[in-house]
């Protein structure tokens, strides 16, 4: 009984989102009545996008994000659902953070898929259509852990530059409170009890090639560079402060 029910609210909640993605496809931002969705808690389920497929251009295109979204990203949450129905996962009682804290459990689909959907919904929020300077105890723990911002902005831009193959770049609050930049392979990130890194992600970055090779091709540096213009600071900021 669990099982079917777990199936239906998988079921529904994705259908949900296809009939967002298929607003935004047509031109339509995603909405939650007359406000667009923000700092969304990260379920098992894919939550609209935060802003119009176009919105974050020229650094990111419409076609990338287009993709991005409604293929790659929406194929993890797929996944991640038979992943756990399969392995017999109680979404209403496991939270997604509690189940890759423990991903050493699980198979390699539920760590490929879980990490990608986990990921991918914490990257969106990462983002916004135009940025600005981070400021209040953020940057203050950034210069106590860095030096300066310019200074941390060169090493998380370096750890996604030199990433090897596919993977993710992080801004992490380490369990001493102290502020750490990483970068995970694959679908991995700093939650999973198996990753290099250990933390609560602050800020992440995708490399995958899949999020910028239609407008970069293979000039990951350019990318990195222009994505700073989108750094959503006060998402950066509300993730300092819950950690």
């Amino acid at each position: 009984m669990k099982k079917n029910m777990n199936r239906r609210s998988f079921i529904a909640t994705g259908t949900k989102a296809g009939i967002s993605a298929g607003l935004m496809a047509a031109g339509f931002p995603a909405f939650a009545g007359n406000n667009r969705i923000a700092f969304q808690p990260i379920g098992y389920t894919q939550q609209p996008l935060p802003y119009a497929y176009n919105a974050l251009e020229p650094a990111i295109d419409g076609t990338t994000m287009n993709i991005h979204y409604t293929k790659h990203a929406a194929g993890y949450t797929k996944n991640l659902a038979d992943a756990c129905l399969a392995e017999k996962v109680d979404t209403s009682v496991t939270s997604l953070e509690q189940l890759l804290r423990g991903i050493s459990k699980y198979s390699a689909k539920m760590r490929n898929n879980g990490g990608g959907h986990y990921n991918h919904e914490f990257f969106w929020q990462c983002m916004q259509p135009s940025s600005s300077e981070p400021g209040g105890t953020l940057l203050q723990s950034i210069q106590r852990s860095f030096g300066s911002l310019e200074a941390m902005k060169n090493q998380f831009t370096d750890a996604g530059k030199n990433r090897f193959g596919s993977g993710w770049a992080w801004l992490i609050m380490t369990p001493d409170r102290s502020l750490a930049i990483g970068s995970t392979p694959n679908q991995d990130n700093p939650l999973m009890d198996i990753s290099d890194i250990k933390g609560t992600p602050l800020l992440a970055l995708d490399v995958w090639e899949h999020a910028y090779y239609l407008n970069y091709q293979n000039r990951r540096a350019d990318y990195i560079n222009n994505w700073w213009k989108l750094v959503n600071w006060n998402f950066v900021q509300q993730n300092c402060n819950n950690a």
